[in-house]
């Protein structure tokens, strides 16, 4: 069964770090494009940090550039993202994504960004940046 697990969620206080994880299962992560994504309470989704399909592909929403990483070890089939000075509002249940049916390239858009591009297969991870 395709599925991935996000981990790496966590209570860090304004200006802390935090690592989370996106293992697959079920399907190599290394064939798809993979995205980060986040839900913060009464909003939408946003994509926060997404690898292309193409090698060395890499978007960032303006939010995260600067203070996030993505990065991939495929030998582990995970796609972690660093997320480094963290603020209240960055606060949000994160999922990563695969690129989905209506993916319509790394370029369109920054395509792995785009929240119906993508394919949800996960329960995603709580990060809350509080003091």
């Amino acid at each position: 069964q395709v599925h991935v697990v996000e981990s790496g969620g966590d209570l860090v206080q304004p200006g802390g770090s935090l690592r989370l994880s996106c293992a697959g299962s079920g399907f190599r992560l290394r064939y798809y494009a993979i995205g980060w994504f986040r839900q913060a309470p009464g909003k939408e989704r946003e994509g926060v940090a997404c690898l292309g399909k193409r090698p060395g592909t890499t978007y960032y929403a303006d939010s995260a550039k600067g203070r996030f990483t993505i990065s991939s070890d495929y030998d582990k089939n995970t796609v972690y993202l660093q997320m480094n000075s963290l603020k209240p509002e960055d606060t949000a249940v994160y999922f990563c994504a695969r690129d989905g049916p209506y993916y319509r390239g790394d370029t369109y858009s920054k395509g792995c960004l785009l929240d119906d591009a993508m394919d949800f297969r996960g329960n995603g991870t709580l990060v809350t940046v509080s003091s």
